[in-house]
């Protein structure tokens, strides 16, 4: 695989940014492979990313920051140069429901998601079998419903153990406490059905197949302490009528629950979402 640096970058707009940003970079003889923007016009916030390839210039990822510094600090720049060759550690957790599971081991088996998969973990242990047929660590950590503090005290512990990055939320049916939200923000990625608020609770898709709805969705998002409202990283559809049981849209639901949380995921990993607020820009 080639090797790129990837510069992400938000600040107040103003002219002459992309021509000091790319000028910066062909004074180094570097070759930007990709490059997008976006100018938030009602808050008047710039952002930028570039791809660049890494062997085109005659800096490492470490004096590439240095030099740079001088531009961010001209522009006021909150920014990050992330190395491509340096893989993200991932914790997946997951609880009885398996199809977001499956469907991101494999994509990481066959080599669409650039990451290492460190371990999972679940409130239960009926994924154990296959998680470690994958070669990844297993960890049952037991909710018990009057001590929940004391088994995120144990989930904290296996997260920070792996040196996890990023953590997925693969239908993780807990949820998570405000301290681990806070902890991890901006690094926990989590998949729910669209539904919500309107269908909360057990079994919303049989409660949208009595309210006879003609859309069923998921939405992937950032975690926050304020529950499944935090920042949208990706949303998705699927059209159904009254020809479908709910049967039907149970799998038409695990079908767009698993697709939204891998493109979701894949964008994070390729740092194309840049928080704005309790927004996403998604450079996909």
């Amino acid at each position: 695989m080639s090797h790129f640096y990837r510069l992400v970058v938000s600040c107040p707009d103003q002219v002459g940014i992309v021509a000091h940003v790319s000028s910066f970079i062909a004074q180094q003889g570097g070759s930007i492979t990709e490059a997008s923007q976006h100018s938030d016009l009602e808050t008047g916030r710039f952002f930028m990313r570039y791809e660049i390839l890494a062997d085109s210039l005659g800096l490492s990822a470490e004096a590439f920051r240095e030099a740079f510094e001088s531009v961010a600090e001209q522009f006021a720049m909150q920014w990050a140069l992330v190395d491509t060759q340096k893989q993200r550690r991932v914790v997946l957790m997951v609880s009885r429901e398996s199809h977001c599971l499956v469907d991101l081991l494999y994509r990481w088996q066959v080599g669409e998601l650039d990451c290492d998969i460190v371990g999972v973990i679940s409130n239960h242990d009926d994924m154990r079998s296959l998680t470690e047929w994958y070669g990844i660590p297993y960890h049952h950590v037991p909710v018990d419903p009057n001590d929940k503090p004391a088994a995120f005290e144990q989930v904290q512990a296996h997260i920070d153990h792996a040196r996890a990055d990023c953590v997925v939320l693969a239908r993780y049916m807990q949820i998570l406490p405000p301290a681990l939200c806070q902890r991890y923000a901006g690094r926990v990625i989590n998949i729910h059905h669209s539904f919500l608020p309107s269908f909360a609770g057990a079994k919303p898709y049989h409660q949208a197949y009595q309210r006879g709805v003609k859309l069923i969705g998921a939405t992937c998002h950032y975690v926050t302490q304020e529950l499944d409202a935090g920042p949208i990283i990706e949303q998705d559809i699927h059209r159904v009528s009254h020809c479908h049981t709910p049967k039907d849209l149970v799998r038409f639901g695990r079908d767009v629950e698993k697709a939204v949380l891998a493109r979701g995921l894949r964008w994070h990993l390729e740092d194309r979402v840049l928080v704005h607020g309790n927004k996403t820009i998604v450079f996909s």
